[in-house]
């Protein structure tokens, strides 16, 4: 399969979640989401108003985190945290699941707490983080499966902030979980085109990355066979 270099960008969530990002970080983030399309930014809720604004009338989304980045709020504060960020402006929601809930095997708690955000958000994309790297396999499997029976849209593979993000085995152990037609974010250390292609071809149709820019200008026009 070929993939051009538009229908590359418009599978990226360029990402800006440092805690140290100022308002003219997020600017330019904007900026080279506007020039090259992608997909979406994805910022923290702080900043879901003034991406929401600069990028108004654009075909470019804007995405922000929920519970972010251990997942150890309380459901209600991660609801308040979604109608707020919707308020704001926000398309689409990443949400990280209550780790240690899911590792206590309450699996019914976990459950409805994505679907409580699901059913909160609507039209909203709901993608839930699993933080693979806190997870055993069967784990992995058992998160993905809770997320598409809450009626997320998309499993993502890591915050970006654990010790070790996505790798190519847990994308296609989480795109074998829950079939074609749900998404699969792989997120978390995805530097360069090298590792784009390795997530498509593993089963990922949604990258998020803090390199979106260097990965696009570095392909040129070529097509890429993944």
């Amino acid at each position: 399969m070929c993939v051009t270099k538009r229908q590359l960008e418009k599978m990226i969530d360029s990402t800006n979640l440092r805690p140290d990002a100022t308002a003219d970080d997020i600017k330019k983030l904007c900026y080279d989401a506007k020039k090259h399309n992608f997909w979406s930014v994805c910022v923290n809720p702080c900043f879901v108003s003034l991406a929401s604004d600069l990028l108004i009338s654009m075909d470019v989304k804007v995405c922000t985190v929920i519970g972010f980045p251990f997942g150890a709020a309380t459901p209600e504060s991660k609801i308040f945290e979604v109608k707020d960020a919707v308020r704001n402006g926000a398309d689409e929601i990443d949400m990280v699941i209550n780790i240690g809930a899911l590792k206590d095997k309450k699996y019914e708690a976990v459950k409805k707490e994505i679907k409580d955000i699901v059913d909160v958000v609507g039209k909203v994309a709901v993608k839930v983080i699993i933080e693979t790297c806190y997870l055993t396999d069967e784990e992995k499997i058992k998160a993905c499966q809770i997320a598409k029976e809450a009626g997320a849209h998309f499993v993502k593979t890591s915050t970006g902030f654990g010790p070790k993000g996505a790798t190519a085995e847990d994308v296609a152990l989480m795109r074998k979980t829950v079939g074609p037609n749900m998404g699969v974010k792989a997120s978390g250390g995805i530097r360069t085109i090298d590792d784009a292609v390795k997530m498509i071809n593993a089963g990922a149709n949604r990258i998020g990355t803090s390199n979106a820019v260097e990965i696009v200008e570095g392909i040129g026009q070529q097509k890429l066979l993944v």
